[in-house]
């Protein structure tokens, strides 16, 4: 039985390093992006990452966080995608990029880190594949489609933003901590 004058013990609790946290805006219905997210990261890296977390929230946000030790064994924290500073939402491959750059800069990932073709190359391949005729679309009717386009996602967002969201943080007053 243990004494109740005796006073608590600290739990040795080490977190696993590096980890990464997502955080996400529950109200606008982000968890499963969140999920895809981590398990992308979780296929490509393995053991390792030392954890990849879930942190459900409001207001909008949608923050990726890696936590890694600096040779003095402290602690840093890096924003590798903040959905408010960044413009929206990363694409995978950015983002494993952005997490290999500091977990491993001399990591490959394959096809993610593809050489890339110079322009004269990709003109050249592009007019010997594709004939040039008159059904294809002038820059114009392409350029026309894609506003389109950009105003429907953006109806599609405020429709399902959440109040906060709409709101913005400059009008929002700050927590006291």
């Amino acid at each position: 039985m243990a004494d109740s004058n005796s006073s608590p013990k600290a739990a040795s609790i080490t977190a696993p390093v590096p980890r990464i946290s997502i955080q996400f805006c529950i109200q606008c219905k982000w968890n499963l992006r969140a999920a895809y997210y981590a398990q992308e990261l979780l296929q490509t890296f393995s053991t390792s990452l030392g954890e990849v977390s879930l942190r459900p929230s409001t207001g909008g946000i949608f923050i990726v966080i890696l936590e890694t030790l600096n040779e003095q064994s402290i602690l840093e924290s890096h924003v590798i995608w903040d959905r408010k500073c960044d413009g929206g939402f990363p694409e995978t491959k950015e983002l494993k990029k952005k997490v290999r750059d500091i977990i491993d800069p001399n990591r490959d990932l394959g096809h993610v880190d593809g050489k890339k073709k110079s322009v004269s190359q990709t003109q050249s391949d592009q007019s010997a594949s594709t004939p040039q005729d008159d059904t294809q679309t002038s820059g114009q009717e392409s350029f026309g489609i894609q506003v389109v386009m950009a105003e429907r996602k953006a109806a599609a967002k405020e429709k399902a933003a959440c109040e906060d969201c709409r709101i913005g943080l400059k009008s929002r007053p700050q927590k006291k901590l």
